[in-house]
């Protein structure tokens, strides 16, 4: 089975830091988007992945070779964007006919990869919410069925939103509804949904599964960002790296601190991780991303996203920085 893993979004609601960096890329919980969900995937024994790139996808390529070197990677570019449906079109040929995994490339979700694999049939995964307006939703029968798919209702029948992870067996019928609707211009928000694909797909006979998933993070901006951030640092336990120099500096945990870090009379924590090669003194961090390659002096952050190579002096503030930026708050 193939995963397929659409990253060439421009993820405009995390800017400025996805102005150089892919929003799949943004540091989470001492990982990336994208690592923690190639990570679940390759525990539930997959191997082979399809990575749809577009906007920076030179820095997607660069990092999944290095970072993953016995995994097998294809690549699709996405020049154009008209919505996933048709990001999922572009894989057609690097599919084939196996059974595929399709996981979005800013979802990440608590769930058993394997038992979600080992359903019979075609799986959707689903999870309830309390607005499903600004989501996929999927009607559900007494045994699970999914007897229909709307993409953002604005009445919606049910509560149960698709999370973004599908396992499709009926793999030419997905590829045909897709090419049916990009042919007749079927589009839901002026976009070109894999929920309207869905939708064909039912009404042609196929028979699809629900999979209630436990917990789902929204990596979509930066409040939900922090908010999962954090959450996933309590999941995991932070970690924190035994290159590095502390001085008079008092961990709170959890907390997560990458090599090579120097931090000199501060307080670090609780829900806060910190990229490499970063530089801290004088300062209270709390419940905030910081990027590689940084330094702060003499602030006190919280709620914050900085970015790599960025320099803040100063005071109390929350903030959302983006990369290669010097601040003075003196």
């Amino acid at each position: 089975m193939k995963a397929i893993i659409p990253v060439a979004g421009a993820g405009t609601k995390l800017r400025p830091h996805t102005y150089t960096q892919p929003k799949a890329l943004i540091p989470l919980a001492g990982k990336t988007i994208l690592s923690i969900i190639i990570d679940q995937l390759k525990e539930g024994g997959i191997s082979e992945f399809i990575l749809i790139v577009g906007y920076l996808g030179d820095k997607i390529k660069d990092y999944v070779q290095i970072k993953y070197p016995d995994l097998h990677f294809h690549f699709v570019h996405q020049n154009d964007r008209h919505g996933l449906g048709h990001a999922i079109f572009l894989t057609r040929e690097m599919a084939g006919d196996d059974e595929v995994f399709i996981v979005l490339g800013d979802t990440i979700c608590e769930y058993d990869v394997q038992d979600f694999v080992s359903q019979p049939g075609s799986v959707l995964g689903v999870k309830k919410v309390d607005d499903p307006r600004n989501f996929g939703v999927a009607e559900i029968d007494e045994e699970s069925k999914i007897t229909r798919v709307v993409e953002k209702p604005q009445i919606p029948k049910s509560n149960m939103a698709l999370v973004g992870i599908y396992k499709i067996r009926e793999t030419q019928m997905l590829f045909k509804c897709l090419e049916n609707n990009l042919r007749e211009g079927v589009k839901s928000y002026d976009e070109y949904s894999l929920t309207d694909a869905l939708e064909c797909m039912i009404k042609e006979g196929a028979a699809f599964t629900s999979y209630k998933i436990k917990n789902w993070f929204d990596c979509g901006k930066k409040e939900s960002l922090l908010e999962s951030n954090a959450t996933l640092l309590k999941k995991f336990g932070g970690e924190i790296s035994e290159d590095h120099q502390f001085e008079n500096t008092i961990i709170i945990p959890p907390v997560s601190i990458a090599p090579g870090c120097e931090i000199q009379n501060s307080i670090i924590g609780p829900n806060v991780a910190i990229g490499e090669q970063t530089f801290i003194n004088y300062s209270i961090v709390k419940d905030s991303i910081i990027g590689s390659f940084s330094k702060l002096y003499d602030v006190v952050l919280h709620d914050s996203l900085i970015g790599s190579d960025t320099e803040i002096k100063g005071e109390t503030r929350t903030l959302n920085i983006g990369d290669n930026t010097e601040i003075d708050l003196g």
